[in-house]
């Protein structure tokens, strides 16, 4: 993780924040940008640990929602349109298990869009 991060060092978020924290990074995988959107704008004003893993989720479901459309745009790309998939699954569940850890996460191949 860089050292971008919003949050104190020594903040420690509450059991709610770390549950709402798991299930942006979780449902992200199943409904797309959605989760991430909805709790980004509905707390990100009540909670920097809820917002940063939010707005986390919300960069790195925008950029694979990028290279999906890029794929598909080309004709070869369309054969490899499952890679994205597997790539999203993978990083959302680390993200989830370092939510439960009380630790922020940044997605390694995310665009920091939403700031």
């Amino acid at each position: 993780m860089t050292n971008e991060s919003r949050i104190s060092p020594d903040y420690v978020p509450t059991g709610d924040e770390r549950t709402w924290a798991i299930l942006v990074h979780v449902l992200s995988i199943f409904f797309w940008i959605i989760p991430s959107l909805v709790v980004y704008l509905a707390k990100r004003d009540e909670s920097p640990y809820l917002a940063e893993h939010a707005r986390a989720a919300l960069n790195f479901q925008i950029t694979m929602s990028l290279l999906c459309i890029g794929l598909f745009i080309t004709l070869i790309g369309i054969l490899f349109l499952w890679v994205p998939g597997i790539i999203d699954f993978v990083l959302c569940i680390v993200a989830a298990i370092r939510a439960g850890d009380n630790r922020p996460y940044r997605y390694p191949i995310s665009l920091r869009l939403v700031k």
